[in-house]
């Protein structure tokens, strides 16, 4: 009888069962509900982002279900670094025996603030750290996201790497800019030893009986089915851009869904609209419905559909 197709990985030096990434903000800090995705297949789980002092949110409505996708507006709440600091660390111990690795995430509103946030987490020893430059920068006259572009991209980076000492970090992009290899290339130049791609995609539903917009923020991001041809194309063109490992993410629900990100060249896999759809098994399902594509297809281990569909 054949073996079944190996899923384990290699990311940024760190072991991994398989390449499925519990994606940032779906299971907060927790290390109970972090524990239960672990043990529910994650390959690694990621907290929910931390940053320099304490947010509530935006009200309720934060989240909708439009029919081809999930519109949300959470506000990043959290309760501050110095306050999460202690949750990450417990978190990282409970994950720890069952050998699935534990990833911090952080924003800010400076680059300075993200240095001081990546600094006050990095002794809870998280296994990687997830840099999510989508915030506005406060300090632009615009409120202009530091993802938007390579400068600002890149000073993020070059200040969180020289906060963190040797924690691999990886640099969350943000689907909506005109190049966003250009971009992958600069924070890459500037240390990020991965990427995460992508962030979800500003969108906007609207409810013509009230007339007016769903969310209470009215604008939200968007998620789930609708943002994978937009993620595959993020991820190739970062593929083909530079040569770090790079979680894809956005609109995984399925193995074949999560073979297709592969295939565009990540090597790891965010999931989080999954467990809306699917419920708390989504992993599982996943895992195993990557292993029977692979079984059918002549695939003994995910390396061999890293890029398959992109880099020639």
């Amino acid at each position: 009888m054949p073996s079944q197709p190996d899923l384990s990985i290699e990311f940024c030096g760190i072991p991994m069962k398989n390449p499925l990434v519990l994606a940032s903000g779906v299971m907060g800090t927790s290390a109970t509900l972090l524990k239960r995705v672990a043990l529910a297949g994650a390959g690694a789980v990621t907290a929910k982002s931390c940053g320099p002092v304490e947010r509530a949110g935006h009200p309720n409505p934060v989240m909708v279900d439009w029919g081809h996708g999930l519109l949300n507006a959470i506000g990043l709440t959290n309760p501050g670094a110095k306050e999460e600091v202690a949750l990450l660390a417990a978190a990282r111990e409970a994950l720890a025996p069952l050998g699935v690795p534990f990833f911090a995430s952080i924003f800010a509103g400076t680059e300075e603030e993200f240095a001081q946030v990546a600094a006050v987490i990095a002794p809870a020893e998280p296994a990687l750290i997830e840099v999510n430059i989508s915030c506005p920068n406060v300090r632009d006259d615009f409120g202009t996201p530091f993802a938007a572009n390579p400068e600002t991209a890149s000073a993020v980076t070059r200040a969180v790497k020289g906060a963190v000492g040797g924690i691999p970090i990886a640099v969350k992009l943000a689907p909506n800019v005109p190049d966003i290899g250009r971009i992958a290339a600069a924070v890459v130049d500037a240390g990020a030893n991965a990427i995460t791609a992508v962030n979800t995609m500003p969108g906007m539903v609207i409810d013509p009986e009230a007339a007016q917009p769903v969310l209470s923020n009215q604008t939200g991001g968007i998620s789930g089915p609708a943002l994978k041809p937009i993620a595959l194309r993020c991820v190739a063109e970062i593929a083909r851009a530079v040569d770090v490992p790079i979680i894809g993410t956005g609109g995984v629900l399925t193995g074949r869904d999560a073979v297709e990100m592969v295939m565009a060249g990540a090597t790891a896999v965010g999931v989080g609209s999954a467990f809306w759809y699917r419920g708390a098994d989504a992993l599982t399902l996943i895992a195993e419905e990557m292993q029977t594509f692979m079984a059918q297809n002549g695939y003994s281990r995910v390396g061999d559909l890293i890029g398959k569909a992109v880099l020639r």
